[in-house]
């Protein structure tokens, strides 16, 4: 074992970021300073977009703005303190759309990023570009780099775009299936798969098990690298007490007929023992009930607080999720 781990999170979302926050948190804690060397975040990219010719990913600038400690925590999304003129003008040009709203320092970002990947540099690159702005503190990769949004199907046949599901119709519209365009063709990024065959742990975050975690997983590669790796794979439930903790992640659940609790969860990504990802699995007080059921599936149940809702406590929580994994 080394001095300073190698940790790999994969994350997604709010949830994610916090999530991402706290590791470097309890790293910090343990008095390693250079964080960044220890720690690897694997981010969702499957709802991206490209909306008024830029290209946004918001996934990667949530991990981005809350390690940089720039993000807006009351909205959960986008950057603390912004404005919205360029929205407002390009909503009265009928450009966008009306129900996604973009903040102009978030703007900012996305064009920076859009002139970035119009020079031909990779997402990989760019998201690289972008942490030298800010001493974030971890290495940030996205799953891949190729193009491979998030569509939600509906049982009349409709295809929507992730983010017209999630943000103008709230999931309500109960989705038969989502789809990853393209992404049977894809490959992780650069240093994804060397990133966890390397690891001394590989944390699930607690994000949305089917957009933002499964995302990643059907990244041909990644699930072998995980089953691979002689890392312990450790996942935090996104469930408390059988309610989703943010968002709507019981209606993806529900798409793909898997029930809203830490244990169906946990069944969802599988024991590594047989042919799935989890060593251990870390599940709230409130469903310390299900810890059995948890163990009968070989996957070793942690109980322990899982609200996150201050740094100490996000911190509190991945150093459970550590320690479960042995470092």
């Amino acid at each position: 074992m080394r001095d300073s781990p190698r940790i790999v999170v994969l994350a997604g979302g709010v949830g994610g970021s916090r999530f991402v926050l706290g590791v470097r948190g309890a790293l910090r804690a343990r008095g390693i300073r250079d964080t960044a060397s220890a720690l690897t975040v694997v981010v969702n990219t499957g709802d991206d977009l490209w909306l008024s010719g830029v290209r946004l990913q918001p996934d990667v600038d949530s991990v981005t703005y809350a390690l940089a400690g720039v993000n807006d925590t009351e909205r959960g999304w986008g950057r603390q303190g912004d404005s919205e003129r360029v929205n407002e003008e390009l909503q009265a040009w009928g450009a966008g759309w009306p129900w996604f709203t973009l903040g102009d320092l978030d703007l900012g970002t996305h064009i920076a990023r859009t002139g970035w990947l119009r020079d031909g540099h990779t997402p990989t690159q760019v998201i690289e570009r972008m942490s030298h702005r800010w001493p974030l503190g971890a290495r940030l990769l996205p799953m891949t780099d190729a193009e491979v949004d998030t569509v939600v199907i509906l049982h009349d046949g409709t295809r929507l775009h992730f983010q017209e599901w999630w943000t103008r119709h709230r999931a309500t519209l109960p989705a038969a299936r989502f789809e990853n365009l393209g992404i049977a063709d894809a490959s992780p990024a650069p240093g994804v798969v060397e990133a966890v065959a390397q690891a001394d742990a590989v944390l699930l975050a607690p994000s949305n098990p089917v957009v933002s975690i499964g995302p990643i997983l059907a990244v041909p590669g990644v699930r072998d690298a995980l089953r691979a790796t002689s890392a312990p794979v450790v996942g935090v439930s996104p469930i408390i007490g059988g309610r989703v903790v943010r968002g709507m992640a019981d209606a993806c659940l529900a798409a793909i007929g898997v029930e809203t609790s830490a244990a169906a969860v946990a069944d969802l990504y599988g024991a590594r023992g047989d042919g799935g990802l989890l060593d251990a699995w870390l599940l709230a007080e409130e469903d310390g009930a299900l810890a059995g059921e948890v163990a009968g599936f070989g996957i070793r149940p942690v109980v322990t607080p899982l609200w996150m809702t201050d740094a100490a406590r996000s911190a509190a929580l991945a150093e459970s999720a550590l320690i479960a994994a042995g470092v």
